[in-house]
Formats: structure tokens, sequence, C-alpha cells
């Protein structure tokens, strides 16, 4: 039987208006994909503040209550530009915080996987709206696996830094924050450097120099990310599945394909521990639909197909992994010197995380 996948049309009143590129059809596409496949979406409810108060001030969450009933609020709480007040926006907000939650409380109680796609928004502070994200379910998840699980993992392979939830357990030596992201010097939101390292090295960041092509990511994953995660030794993951590393993504300058990012939801599978995956960034609609079902036919043991269903052709995505390998040669160097120092690191931090 699928995991359990959680999953409600209200969810998509996340919508910040036309032009905006986090477009709700990105989780509806993939939610229709999903159901072709025979898995049933399970109602997580409309979400409550207690989700929230989790991870983020109780100021900022009276602001985006207020700005969501047009009310004006100071800016130092990051609801404009990027991430504007909308109608409605508290409570679309909690209905994709409640599909993580839901996710996380049931692998927290012996689930081995679930899943919320509609979530990963990790660029939320503890007091600030940013990078679309309204509050950081992500961080919720980590925090409701911590009421069982001593030590927890999150692994974001988002091409954008997971800076939210870094910065809300920075100073926690239980969670293990894990990011490989297109270097901070050429995207947002400029975080996500070695130096950033928090308790006992429990920040750990893999930044990518754009243009770097898909087979230097995958090992950079391999030989970076999941060496960290076996020596950490946690109980649980939370798995952010931002599809934004994809080649033909309009807000970021990686060239990975989508078997490459696929690579590394294979990775962490195998680690064999109890997965809540999420979704995050993904911004071209012929990649993130396809590579969202591809992620969660691969957590549930089932077999990617080759040729996406005629049904969906209109999308224009007709297979759901890519042609052959991009290799420029970009990004090797400084990718093995980044390694590198992550290597050298994990002698220190094997001690510290016994």
């Amino acid at each position: 039987m699928p995991a359990p996948l959680y999953y409600h049309p209200r969810m998509l009143a996340y919508d910040f208006g036309p032009g905006h590129p986090l477009r709700p059809d990105r989780v509806s596409r993939s939610m229709a994909m999903l159901e072709y496949y025979g898995m049933e979406p399970i109602d997580p409810g409309v979400g409550v503040r207690a989700d929230v108060e989790r991870v983020h001030a109780s100021a900022y969450i009276d602001a985006v209550m207020a700005a969501s009933k047009g009310r004006p609020v100071p800016e130092k709480y990051g609801l404009a530009q990027d991430t504007p007040a909308f109608p409605g926006m508290y409570e679309a907000s909690l209905s994709y915080v409640a599909g993580s939650v839901r996710a996380a409380e049931a692998v927290r109680d012996g689930a081995p996987l679930a899943i919320s796609l509609s979530g990963g928004l990790h660029h939320a502070r503890y007091a600030e709206g940013s990078g679309f994200c309204v509050f950081n379910d992500a961080a919720v998840a980590a925090r409701i696996l911590r009421e069982r699980f001593a030590r927890v993992a999150y692994v974001d392979i988002d091409v954008h830094h997971g800076d939210g939830v870094q910065w809300i357990f920075f100073e926690d030596a239980s969670v293990l924050t894990c990011s490989i992201h297109e270097s901070g010097r050429t995207i947002y939101p400029g975080t996500g450097f070695l130096q950033e390292t928090g308790a006992d090295f429990t920040s750990w960041n893999l930044p990518i120099e754009a243009h770097t092509s898909g087979d230097i990511w995958c090992w950079a994953f391999d030989s970076g990310i999941l060496p960290a995660l076996r020596a950490f030794s946690p109980g649980a993951i939370v798995l952010q599945m931002g599809a934004d590393a994809h080649f033909l993504d309009q807000l970021g300058h990686l060239r990975v394909r989508a078997q490459d990012w696929l690579h590394a939801v294979e990775g962490v599978l195998a680690l064999g521990l109890p997965i809540v995956a999420l979704g995050g960034g993904g911004y071209n609609l012929t990649t993130v639909p396809r590579m969202w079902t591809a992620a969660v036919l691969t957590l549930n043991g089932q077999e990617v197909p080759e040729e996406v269903p005629a049904t969906f052709a209109e999308w224009g995505m007709p297979t759901f992994l890519d042609g052959p390998p991009i290799s420029s040669g970009v990004g090797a160097e400084s990718t093995e010197r980044t390694v590198a120092v992550l290597q050298r690191r994990l002698f220190e931090c094997r001690a510290l995380w016994e």
C-alpha cells in the first residue's frame, strides 16, 4: 500500500497572484498524475495556529493574520516584495502546514514514509516571511519528529539554500540541516556557505557553482551529504524535494537532469530511515509534476515509467526522465574543493556526534 499522501484542494488557495513564479498548478498537476497512478490523497484538515507556534514568533503569526485581512504590517515581517500579502493568506498558509504536520505525525507514530507535496516552504524564518514562504512547514515537521527521535536530519535538494530551516535550528545540535544548492554568490537567498556551521557543525552546507552539471551534482551529494547523514545517525529524515535544480527551471542556474535529482532521492531512501517527504521549489510546469511524481513513485518502491501518460500530453512533458548527460566540466574543481572541506570536517564531527 502506498505511503500516506496528504493533500486537499484548499491548499491551492496559497496563491500570490498572476505572474508570480509560485503557481498553485505545480501542486494540482502533480496530484493529478499521482492519482492517475492510484494514489489517493488524504485530507489533512485546515491547520491551527499551534502548528506554527512550534517554530514562529507569536508577533509574526499575528502579523500574518493581520496582513491576510488587508491590514498594514511592519516591513520587518517580510510580507511584501517576493512574498506579498493576499486575502486569506493566513488560512492558506495553515493549509499547507497541515499537510506537513500530518505527515510528520504519521512518521512520529511509526509510519516509515509520509508525503505532503504542497509543503517544503523552507525560507520562512522565526519572525519573517521570505522567498515565497510564509510559514516554515519543514521546520515544523522536524520539530514534531523530535518528539520521538533523539536526532533528526533535514535534507534539502532545492536549488536554493534551505536558510529558514537552518536558522531555526542553528543552535540545536539535535537537528542536522543538510543543503545542497547553487551558491549564494549567484542566487537567492545569498546564504548557505561552508562557514555557516551551527552547533556542533550540524549546519551542513554544500554550495555548488552556477552551471554545474548533474554528474558533478550527484557526485557531490554522494560524497558530501550522504556521509554526514550516516555519521550523524538520525532517527528520521525530513526530505525537502525542491525540483528547481533542473536545467529548465527559470529561477536556477544548474544543469541537473530529472534523473540526477532523483538519484539524491534514491540515496536518502537507501539509508533505510523513516522519511517525511515534502515538495518545495520548482517553477517550470514541464518538469515539476513529472519529477515529483517520479520521486513519490520511487519512495513507494514503484518503478518510474519511461513515458508520461498521454492523458497529460498537453502539459508538454513526454517522458519522466531526460536525455543524455549534460557534462560541461563547469564547477568540477570548485565542487571537489568544497567536498574536500566537508570530508575533513567530518573527522572532527564524528567525535561530536557519537
